[in-house]
């Protein structure tokens, strides 16, 4: 189990970072300790209650005052969370509904809801801490500072509450919606592919025989791959002496008993070997967005698909998505790929891993809505300019073809679907992009 550890710490500080409940529980739990605490010493220290003027609190030694009050917040707090809760999880139903149920995700990653749901808790578990402690037997007691820490909280409650509301109208925007995906796929570009891009590219990968590669090491569950512990993978492979080729990619589904390693045919593995193997995968039910650059890509393409389609027919929604898909392939194109050829600190060749490369992530983010969009002319220009947009970031003319077949596709596609004069404005860019193809441009400037 202790050879697990690594990487369920990862896993587990990943689900941290955006899982719904936890901070909800951790400011709920903090609360909660804070009004039990400060009755307690409240009640131990009678002289603190006198520095609460007449004023704020006229009665001072009547606890029903104290019962009442933090009982009232306590049930108004209860019944302003379920109400606006269940007036959230019906509008992102309806959200995932017209735009993608991919983006469900974001928004219970989204911050602000959930210090929403833990501030309206928190207050709640901090009345409901507080309470006993005002009682009338043995000796009546009202902890007056207790109760003006609740009133307190239940002002900034009715404050926070105006905000979210404010935040969630902003959130459900579409053009926010797409805006925040392609902030966070940049951003696990940012954490996955953290060196800038060398011109020219410099191939210092050992070669890999791939006909050595015989045996194969089936998967022993089934799932999407959602993190690969590159390092847990290289000591593995070094300790049991084997080369380990990683047949399936970040983000792909393996079925339980499909072949998810191919091991070298010298190697001779054991049963534990192959479990020290196996445990550098981490498998899940859904993709995200922890290794995934290409999960963040098709979120965004699901929300363009929704809106170019027949029954919703909304061509802006769709373009303002091709505007962040390019600003997505403009930082990935920037950044040097992950190592696939992974070496053990003797310069030993130990595991092949498969990354997704830039001609996949062009198909990814624009054959489907090409297809889609056959018929459109709006979305069709727009995906031009983004193709251009991109070649002029790339000095490599191997890649900057690759824009250029895409641009030629997209022509091809629209050109028996549309006028000529339609046409026209189409073709006009795709002259400018073969024109960026043939130009000779020094490397741009690298973030």
């Amino acid at each position: 189990m202790n050879k697990r550890l690594p990487l369920l710490v990862r896993h587990i500080m990943y689900n941290l970072r955006g899982g719904f409940l936890v901070r909800p529980l951790i400011i709920a739990v903090s609360l909660g300790f804070t009004g039990a605490l400060l009755s307690w010493i409240e009640e131990t220290e009678p002289a603190l209650s006198a520095w609460i003027p007449a004023i704020l609190f006229p009665s001072h030694s009547d606890p029903q005052v104290a019962q009442v009050i933090l009982g009232g917040i306590a049930a108004s707090i209860m019944t302003v969370v379920s109400i606006v809760f269940a007036i959230l999880l019906m509008t992102l139903t309806l959200a995932s509904m017209q735009f993608s149920p991919r983006i469900i995700v974001s928004f219970v990653r989204d911050r602000v809801t959930q210090w929403t749901l833990g501030i309206f808790l928190g207050t709640f578990s901090y009345c409901m801490a507080a309470l006993p402690a005002a009682r009338s037997v043995p000796r009546p007691f009202a902890p007056v500072i207790t109760v003006m820490g609740a009133m307190l909280l239940s002002l900034i409650c009715v404050g926070w509450l105006l905000y979210f509301i404010h935040h969630i109208s902003q959130a459900i925007n579409v053009n926010q919606i797409v805006d925040r995906i392609a902030t966070e796929t940049i951003a696990v570009i940012d954490e996955t592919m953290p060196l800038p891009r060398r011109y020219p590219s410099v191939n210092s990968n050992p070669s890999i025989d791939s006909g050595a590669w015989e045996t194969t090491i089936p998967s022993a569950t089934s799932g999407y791959i959602r993190f690969i512990d590159t390092q847990r993978l290289v000591a593995a492979a070094k300790l049991h002496a084997a080369k380990v080729r990683v047949l399936r990619r970040v983000g792909q589904f393996v079925p339980e008993g499909v072949p998810l390693m191919g091991v070298d045919e010298g190697a001779q593995l054991t049963t534990d070997g192959i479990r020290d193997l196996r445990e550098a995968f981490d498998f899940g039910p859904s993709r995200t967005l922890e290794q995934d650059v290409e999960f963040g890509v098709l979120q965004i393409v699901d929300i363009a698909l929704k809106a170019i389609s027949p029954a919703v027919n909304d061509p802006s929604t769709a373009i303002s998505c091709v505007d962040q898909l390019s600003r997505v392939l403009i930082r990935y194109a920037s950044r040097e790929a992950p190592v696939s050829s992974l070496c053990d600190s003797a310069g030993v060749l130990r595991a092949s891993v498969m990354w997704s490369n830039l001609d996949r992530m062009l198909n990814s983010a624009f054959e489907q809505i090409r297809l889609y969009s056959q018929t459109d002319v709006a979305v069709s220009l727009r995906m031009m300019r983004a193709l251009g947009d991109i070649a002029m970031t790339l000095p490599d003319p191997v890649e900057r073809r690759m824009l250029v077949e895409t641009a030629r596709r997209i022509v091809g596609g629209c050109s028996g679907k549309l006028s000529e004069h339609e046409m026209k404005p189409l073709r006009a860019r795709l002259v400018e992009l073969e024109k960026v193809l043939f130009a000779t441009t020094t490397s741009p400037v690298q973030k």
